[in-house]
């Protein structure tokens, strides 16, 4: 009997070892996939979400700056006299 609990032992604690083992490596595969990915984004020329959020700003301010010139042309258009 004491036999047979000491198998069931060893393989209880192989398999710890070989889930600590998986573990590990899945770790590993992750950190090395990140560091992939990063890579790659870096190469590319993408831009943050702040760097968005800024001309995307800019933007608007343009168009509402555009909008409120063209009203002020108008109204000094109906203003001209004509001859």
């Amino acid at each position: 009997m004491q036999t047979r609990n000491k198998i069931f032992d060893d393989i209880s604690q192989l398999m710890t070892n070989a889930m600590g083992v998986a573990q590990g490596a899945r770790g590993e595969a992750e950190t090395a996939m990140k560091g992939m990915i990063d890579r790659w984004l870096a190469d590319r020329d993408f831009v943050t979400r702040e760097e968005f959020e800024a001309v995307r700003a800019m933007a608007q301010k343009a168009r509402e700056e555009n909008a409120a010139l063209e009203a002020r042309i108008a109204a000094l258009e109906t203003k001209k006299p004509k001859k």
